[in-house]
């Protein structure tokens, strides 16, 4: 089974943590290929000659591209347990609805707090915290974002907490002073072992930012 599952990625990626978390859930044995960002490989090249990004999952050969469209993949091939988008249609619209404002909001933010300073940053913090209590109240009182149980949105928005250290000593900030309810979420998830062992270590990658950062500011 390895051998036809190959998993290009980037170790502190929270995209591609996303993939690692769902080949976890659905327990498939897979082949990991770490990748350099700097000095892309010919196979990265080879299977995503558009975007030329990881993560990129290979099935039989096959590429497929894009962290919440390869996790939606896995759910689909790999059926037979853990499911992680909702069986019912609207629900299911729903999560792909959160998901998505994850990927185009809470991305875009963050980087404004771990990647600039000034004005920049102070409005780059006023979103995040906006859009984290956004996500508080369509979390409410559950659990999960899907319910009971952990799933498509969990996933896609739990990755992004490795490198929660690394906004909060780089922003000066505190988001469990703000947003309680998405850290004590995040430890919720945090006891599932498909997210505890692939989630890194958040001062390894606040170390790892801390160097991306001095590039950004010298450029």
């Amino acid at each position: 089974m390895a051998k036809e599952v190959v998993l290009l990625d980037f170790w502190p990626s929270m995209f591609g943590m996303r993939v690692r978390i769902a080949l976890a859930e659905k327990g498939v044995k897979y082949e990991y290929k770490e990748e350099d960002l700097k000095n892309k490989s010919p196979l990265l090249l080879e299977m995503n000659p558009i975007n030329k990004q990881i993560p990129v999952l290979i099935h039989n050969g096959k590429p497929v591209c894009e962290s919440l469209i390869i996790v939606q993949y896995i759910d689909e091939v790999w059926n037979d347990k853990s499911p992680l988008l909702p069986s019912d249609p609207y629900q299911r619209a729903q999560a792909r609805f959160w998901a998505d404002f994850v990927d185009k909001k809470v991305y875009g933010a963050s980087r404004k707090v771990g990647s600039t300073t000034g004005e920049e940053q102070e409005a780059g913090k006023k979103e995040f915290f906006e859009i984290l209590k956004t996500l508080e109240v369509e979390l409410g009182d559950k659990p999960y974002f899907g319910g009971e149980t952990f799933g498509y949105v969990d996933l896609s928005f739990i990755t992004f907490y490795s490198w929660f250290h690394a906004y909060e000593v780089l922003g000066n900030i505190n988001i469990e002073a703000e947003c309680p309810k998405i850290i004590a979420w995040a430890k919720r998830c945090l006891q599932k072992e498909s997210v505890a062992k692939t989630l890194p270590d958040q001062k390894k990658v606040y170390e790892f930012a801390a160097q991306m950062r001095k590039r950004f500011v010298s450029e």
